[in-house]
């Protein structure tokens, strides 16, 4: 399978890519593309990489893997195309940060490419999935590669604002230098953990924009 990443990431993630388990990840992701339907289109699969470079990352946002509804996932987590669906997780997403930024009115678009052009690296823990089966390539050591991302942007990197959304992500972050970093966690937007009071309330959207502010660096426009 092709790589297609950012200029700047590529270089960036060079030794990673040159990994013997990564050659047999990439080899594994293309045969299960060619024997059953995966999302995002292949040519997505590092969309994510390719809508924010490294220098201009300075949030994260962790999901768990790509939405695996016909037509949704499109590499970026959370994120779905113009004209389609908003998820139900998406929506919790959207009525948090309404509620906390203080405006009524929701967006009616589930695309993030808007976040990712300001420095918001939507990264799934995994980067693709088998249709209807969530989390079906959790066996395929993406998380190898997405751990040795997130350790090299807070080994690199200062300042950067890490957004932990549910168990799965907080794991994701124990090598962030929460000396270096902003790190908050919540509860995950699903429904389910949204209902149960672990997710409405955070303020994370408000946090990282004071923190960002602090930090000298432009806020993100949220909407």
């Amino acid at each position: 399978m092709q790589i297609k990443l950012n200029s700047e990431w590529n270089s960036f993630l060079s030794d990673e890519i040159e990994k013997p388990y990564f050659q047999d990840l990439m080899k594994g992701v293309e045969k299960e593309y060619q024997n059953q339907t995966c999302f995002p289109p292949k040519e997505l699969i590092f969309s994510a990489f390719d809508h924010c470079s490294f220098e201009n990352t300075k949030v994260v946002i962790i999901g768990q893997d790509p939405y695996h509804g016909e037509g949704e996932a499109n590499g970026l987590c959370f994120s779905v195309n113009d004209g389609v669906r908003i998820p139900p997780s998406l929506r919790n997403i959207y009525r948090e940060m309404c509620d906390d930024l203080d405006t009524i009115f929701l967006p009616t678009s589930g695309n993030l490419e808007s976040w990712a052009k300001q420095g918001v690296l939507l990264l799934n823990a995994s980067l693709t999935v088998r249709k209807d089966t969530p989390n079906s390539h959790k066996h395929m050591k993406w998380n190898l590669f997405t751990d040795a991302v997130i350790q090299k942007i807070s080994e690199e990197k200062d300042g950067v604002v890490f957004l932990l959304w549910g168990a799965f992500a907080h794991k994701k972050g124990l090598k962030i230098d929460r000396n270096k970093h902003l790190v908050l966690e919540s509860g995950h937007p699903s429904p389910m953990s949204a209902n149960m009071g672990k997710w409405f309330g955070n303020k994370h959207f408000s946090q990282v924009n004071a923190y960002l502010k602090k930090e000298g660096e432009s806020e993100i426009s949220w909407f």
